[in-house]
């Protein structure tokens, strides 16, 4: 029995198009990210009305690397076709971008703290040229030593993954043979993929995650398989 998690990134938070390291600040998904969601949100709808059995057989060919002539009726089934659980950071723009996927479902997006982007301390809400100038010598040591450097105030990344997969292993585990999602943000979501594909987590930024990213990730009896990597429903705005 295969459980599916939908792991998404929040729609566009970046009022006037300047990227910020938002962190912990709480800011408003925009109508742009608004819109960004609804294309996440029937990506998912898309690929959650695959035949369970295609699933099944696409796992045995692209895993074992063989292909089964007579697959057992319900083989690779989910107890439900649709989402039967939507767990999102507590912070607005995951909060609301997270309501957009689980409505379809009539579902209540189910709020985790433990979800919550990296606090970035006195880098919150600063551009990385802004970083850069304001605060050199504390930006050359992030650079040399990014997983444990964490800025005044701030969280390191090994402090967020260790909150991160805590609560991704829990929403996993509490929902075997369903079809799950979760709403975080672009820092959580790479974590949560370099643990899944065994990636050392200093290559995490060679993860692109975009704004209503959409990661599919199956669990089956042996690895996890991740079926799409940042996928877009349409070429939105990055």
């Amino acid at each position: 029995m295969v459980t599916t998690l939908y792991l998404v990134r929040h729609g566009s938070a970046d009022a006037g198009g300047v990227r910020r390291y938002h962190g912990s600040v709480d800011v408003p998904l925009l109508e742009e990210g608004v819109e960004q969601m609804k294309g996440a949100c029937g990506l998912i709808i898309q690929y959650l009305g695959k035949p369970a059995s295609a699933r099944s057989q696409a796992y045995s060919k692209d895993v074992n690397d063989r292909e089964e002539t007579n697959p057992e009726v319900g083989s690779g089934e989910a107890k439900s076709h649709g989402l039967t659980a939507v767990y999102c950071s507590d912070l607005q723009r995951a909060v609301r971008s997270a309501e957009i996927i689980a409505g379809p479902h009539g579902l209540n997006p189910i709020r985790m703290p433990a979800l919550r982007e990296r606090n970035f301390g006195i880098w919150e809400g600063m551009t990385f040229n802004e970083i850069q100038d304001k605060y050199p010598k504390e930006f050359d040591t992030w650079l040399g030593n990014p997983l444990h450097y964490n800025p005044v105030g701030g969280e390191s990344t090994l402090d967020v993954r260790l909150r991160v997969i805590h609560a991704t292993q829990n929403i996993v585990g509490s929902h075997p043979g369903e079809n799950v999602a979760v709403i975080a943000h672009g820092g959580v979501n790479r974590i949560i993929l370099c643990e899944i594909m065994g990636m050392p987590l200093g290559n995490m930024f060679r993860i692109e995650q975009d704004y209503a990213a959409v990661n599919i990730i199956e669990f089956w009896d042996k690895d996890p398989v991740v079926k799409l990597l940042n996928g877009r429903a349409r070429a939105w705005p990055r």
